[in-house]
């Protein structure tokens, strides 16, 4: 699954210091469900995107030790389902990890930059929006976005089988990265609704962390909450 963020904010490049990954460098991190790979399709002085690709091992996500076991799940959906290729807690899982710094708002070469709304566009690939575009549009849009959704069919080569709620999606809006981030890492669990792990009591506490800028005046709080923390 695949997100790109892209700035036009010059030096386009700085994006690399705000996300603490080199432009130059292809980088391969190791996450519970499979690999997180960094790299930059474009890095250039007016325009740089840097793009987050999960590599998630649907084996794995079987096999793995203390892993969510649902008894409603066949033990074929366990192995044939849509998580290694959609928008779900495993990017923001991934996001966390990878993009730490850049999502707790910290840049030892670009403190200033950090903290100040740039011109920043983020498309994903894949995502569910269980809600429909409706849903996703309550979502961003009060938090200053400009959205394009298109829906992805669900089998191209059979039309009659109709669309499914998997959306390619993005995201146009003059944010600091923090924010951005923050997003996209509490609001793509609530959008896909069905997180890969137990939602404990430490779920509230991230919510109310990477949420303390935005979440309480969102219109859709009551929603994004009662979602994010759905056992």
């Amino acid at each position: 699954m695949l997100l790109t963020i892209t700035t036009t904010h010059g030096p386009a490049t700085d994006l690399g210091y705000l996300l603490a990954k080199n432009p130059a460098r292809f980088q391969t991190f190791s996450v519970s469900f499979g690999q997180a790979h960094v790299f930059y399709p474009v890095a250039e002085e007016d325009r740089c995107t840097a793009a987050l690709l999960l590599d998630i091992d649907p084996i794995g996500l079987v096999r793995r030790p203390g892993k969510r076991n649902r008894s409603s799940e066949s033990s074929l959906w366990q192995y044939v389902n849509d998580r290694p290729y959609v928008a779900s807690s495993f990017k923001s899982v991934a996001i966390a990890q990878v993009f730490g710094s850049a999502l707790g708002g910290r840049s030892k070469e670009r403190p200033e930059l950090a903290e100040e709304p740039i011109d920043l566009v983020a498309e994903i690939s894949a995502l569910p929006c269980r809600g429909g575009e409706g849903f996703l549009r309550n979502l961003f849009e009060p938090l200053g976005y400009e959205v394009e959704a298109t829906r992805v069919p669900m089998a191209p080569n059979f039309p009659e089988w109709g669309e499914g709620s998997i959306h390619s999606v993005k995201l146009t809006g003059r944010q600091r990265l923090q924010d951005l981030l923050s997003h996209l890492y509490v609001l793509l669990p609530v959008l896909d609704n069905d997180k890969h792990y137990w939602v404990g009591k430490d779920e509230l506490e991230k919510l109310l962390s990477k949420g303390e800028r935005w979440l309480n005046q969102h219109p859709f709080k009551e929603e994004i909450v009662n979602r994010y923390l759905k056992h």
